[in-house]
């Protein structure tokens, strides 16, 4: 079986690689791992934690490459939040299942359980992780991660991670640390909400700040720019998950996604999640003009009605803020929230503008968003205080850093 499997994956990424998956620029920690057949896993039985974004340069997934592996024998297959396949709604939960081309079990991480149990990781010599993060301390993917890393360590299992790039950039960091006291699943790593790391990197960090005692490596990434965004690397885009739909929504996700935690809707259920929000009780117009006089760098307003389909305000008409990214290196979405924050303050024009107090204390990772609904600082100190928190973050992210 193992033989035609390998037969048909190789005769896929043929197709694959007609279809548009050009050689890519950056080797992947999968597709180096590739070069030698997985040969560091050579007879040994391998777990591994993968999704859709889990492919090689020829669109291969990675457990299809491990399947048809001479040396590994893959053995179980461990999914995140949205599923193996990457089409669950955001918070759904997933049963376990079986795959239907391998056979394996398709453990849910992302259901009854967000760590693999004694029973999941029963005859398994090695943990593998090959998942597409994006760059933002509340995306769960490398809580994921976490949690594998430390049932791994609990049991003596060695812990691999296949490198991926971070698509939004390594070298820009935003928006406030997480507090010490602060410990959830979409907020797990004492990091900025956007982190400039790879999930190599955080493995590395969070084996440290843990203690973990462990065998953890990183196969690494060849040819990447810290500086360069996912578009610069030749690699093709996989959704990471359903309203993450191109580099644009990830840089902006980091910002955007703090709404998430208010009664303002993010595009969810429209043609423009992440890059659009609104309500409808929100002056549009007035906003946007507040929005583009602030001369914010790398990003243009406007106003903009949808209907969103599904999520808050569904079926109902709401006007909103559209914005379009003109310079990704330049854009800074934590700067867009904190401005478009400091105007919601003004209450004789949102005066229905609502937060979840709870919520949006694991979003900021303390207690500084409710603060900048609260106070009357202005957009300019906040965005200092964030800063000022990344510089001195910046002091222990250096050490883990590999590229």
């Amino acid at each position: 079986m193992r033989k035609n499997l390998k037969q048909l994956t190789l005769a896929l990424a043929a197709v694959l690689a007609c279809a548009g998956y050009a050689r890519a620029l950056v080797v992947t920690g999968l597709d180096a791992a590739e070069e030698t057949d997985f040969a560091q896993f050579a007879g040994r039985r391998v777990g591994i934690i993968t999704n859709q974004t889990g492919v090689d340069a020829a669109g291969r997934s990675a457990v299809d490459a491990l399947f048809a592996s001479r040396n590994a024998k893959l053995v179980a297959i461990f999914s995140p939040e949205h599923g193996f396949r990457g089409n669950a709604a955001d918070g759904e939960q997933i049963s376990n299942s079986t795959d239907p081309v391998t056979g394996l079990p398709i453990y849910s991480l992302y259901g009854k359980t967000h760590r693999p149990t004694s029973a999941m990781l029963a005859g398994i010599d090695v943990l593998v992780f090959d998942i597409q993060d994006i760059g933002a301390r509340f995306y769960t993917y490398l809580t994921t991660m976490a949690l594998c890393m430390e049932e791994a360590a609990k049991r003596g299992i060695p812990f691999v991670v296949l490198d991926r790039p971070n698509p939004i950039s390594g070298s820009v960091l935003e928006g406030p640390v997480l507090a010490k006291t602060i410990q959830d699943f979409t907020g797990y790593f004492p990091v900025p909400v956007r982190h400039a790391m790879t999930a190599g990197e955080v493995a590395l960090l969070h084996k440290d700040i843990r203690g973990l005692a462990m065998d953890l490596s990183i196969v690494k990434l060849r040819g990447w720019d810290r500086a360069s965004f996912h578009g610069d690397t030749g690699l093709a885009w996989v959704n990471p998950s359903p309203n993450i739909r191109g580099v644009d929504a990830a840089i902006m996700y980091p910002g955007i996604g703090g709404f998430e935690s208010t009664n303002m809707a993010v595009g969810r259920g429209t043609d423009a999640p992440f890059l659009w929000f609104g309500a409808p009780w929100l002056d549009a117009q007035r906003l946007v003009a507040t929005l583009n006089a602030a001369g914010l760098p790398g990003v243009r307003f406007r106003a903009e009605s949808k209907t969103p389909e599904k999520d808050i305000y569904a079926g109902k008409l709401c006007h909103g803020v559209r914005m379009e990214i003109t310079d990704r290196a330049a854009v800074r979405p934590m700067d867009i929230f904190v401005r478009a924050v400091c105007a919601l303050r003004e209450k004789q024009y949102y005066r229905e503008f609502r937060f979840d107090e709870a919520a949006l204390r694991l979003t900021a990772g303390n207690n500084v968003y409710k603060a900048i609904f609260e106070s009357k600082d202005s957009p300019e100190k906040i965005i200092a205080s964030f800063r000022e928190q990344c510089v001195e973050f910046d002091k222990l992210r250096s050490r883990y850093l590999l590229y």
